[in-house]
């Protein structure tokens, strides 16, 4: 059980590694916490509008809260990252 209020940056177990191509250098990112997913939105991303851009940004504030499990935002930054175009490479469990 999560308490409220405590700050997760990592995601814990349900938070599976996966790389995105991103930015000018097209270089490979590894994403494999709620840090990097932030990181990557705020930072890297390439727009700052679309639906599952916010969508994602949200859920990533909800889940390093406490408030939804890390693989939900795991899940709304790749539903992200097909809508602007950005190639994902998932790691599979």
């Amino acid at each position: 059980m999560q308490r409220v209020g405590v700050i997760n940056w990592h995601g814990g177990k349900d938070f599976a590694p996966l790389t995105l191509v991103v930015g000018d250098r097209a270089k490979p990112r590894l994403i494999r916490s709620l840090r990097e997913v932030a990181e990557v939105l705020i930072v890297a991303w390439p727009t700052d509008d679309g639906e599952e851009y916010m969508a994602a940004v949200k859920a990533c504030l909800d889940a390093i809260y406490g408030n939804m499990p890390a693989k939900a935002a795991r899940d709304a930054l790749i539903r992200a990252a097909e809508e602007a175009g950005i190639p994902v490479i998932a790691i599979a469990h």
